[in-house]
């Protein structure tokens, strides 16, 4: 299987009156193609961020980001232009990221007739083609957004994403903003445009049941740093990182009898404002000692398991 991205040591900074405030700091990972890399963490630990700099919606402060084995942070103005068309994006609210003034059809079609590889009758047959690919009834046509329900809205920007046959679909939390029970169909619509169309996803979410179900891959992320990655299955196994256990311990379950015990985090939250060297777990780990204010890198701890936590084996024995 090839490596379709490959990340390296990625950064994004924004000034602040107050100092710099590190999102994504030194952040490093790869995707091969086909697969789905899952990105987890609390709100604000850079994961969007992440996900809106790999396909060029941000502009990283430093490292790369190898796409086919190009580096995307060097393309020119035309290159960002063929880039964008093998790399989209599913936002999170579909109502926010969906012009009102146009209906469905209008929403898809915009990026066919923009690209100049459609004429009008093209570009309304594949706009057809889309709708009935995603589960749109070609009666709603001609909605608006405001007149469609979460789920429809949400297929509406899965067929926009699709208009120009991408080969990496960033998926930024996107099923957050919808009901439980519809979570769940776009969830398999994802799944099956996956395998039909051999899509690789960086799936963001900071729900833990939901990136086990679609993801092959997780990286953990706090504070804009990652400090644990490896397969989904060995995650949802064993775990490393005290940060990795505190989230699954709070995943809700069931099964009382192999139900995690909830790991309560106390502490404040370091800053992202110009931190110090070493773990900004640090604060809130119970584990912490003087070693965890030196800086800390990802290590592999076993096959293809790579945690940030110079405790990492001792604590798990």
């Amino acid at each position: 299987m090839s490596r379709l991205i490959e990340i390296q040591n990625l950064k994004k900074y924004f000034k602040t009156g107050r100092g710099m405030v590190h999102a994504v700091d030194d952040v490093s990972f790869s995707i091969e193609q086909g697969r789905t890399m899952g990105i987890v963490g609390e709100s604000g630990c850079g994961k969007s961020t992440l996900g809106r700099m790999l396909v060029h919606l941000e502009e990283s402060t430093g490292g790369q980001i190898i796409f086919n084995d190009e580096d995307v942070t060097q393309l020119g103005k035309n290159d960002m232009k063929k880039f964008r068309e093998h790399a989209q994006i599913i936002f999170q609210d579909p109502y926010s990221s969906l012009d009102p003034r146009y209906t469905v059809e209008d929403s898809i079609k915009e990026s066919l007739l923009i690209s100049g590889k459609y004429n009008r009758t093209q570009a309304l047959e594949k706009t057809q083609d889309l709708m009935e690919l995603v589960g749109i009834a070609p009666r709603l046509r001609l909605s608006y957004p405001h007149e469609l329900d979460g789920g429809r809205r949400q297929r509406v920007g899965i067929a926009r994403a699709l208009a120009l046959d991408p080969e990496f679909i960033v998926c930024d939390e996107p099923v957050s903003a919808l009901d439980v029970s519809i979570q769940a169909q776009i969830l398999n619509l994802l799944k099956k445009l996956q395998q039909e169309h051999n899509l690789t996803y960086m799936f963001i979410t900071h729900d833990l049941s939901v990136v086990k179900h679609i993801s092959d891959d997780i990286c953990v992320m706090y504070l804009g740093q990652l400090v644990e990655t490896c397969s989904s299955h060995e995650l949802f196994e064993k775990q490393f990182h005290p940060y990795t256990k505190a989230l699954l311990s709070a995943i809700p379950s069931v099964d009382i009898r192999h139900k995690m015990n909830r790991i309560v985090l106390k502490g404040e939250i370091t800053s992202p404002i110009d931190p110090k060297p070493g773990c900004r777990f640090a604060a809130r780990c119970s584990y912490a000692c003087e070693k965890c204010h030196q800086p800390q890198k990802l290590e592999e701890i076993s096959p293809n398991h790579f945690v940030s936590c110079c405790r990492a084996k001792e604590i798990n024995g």
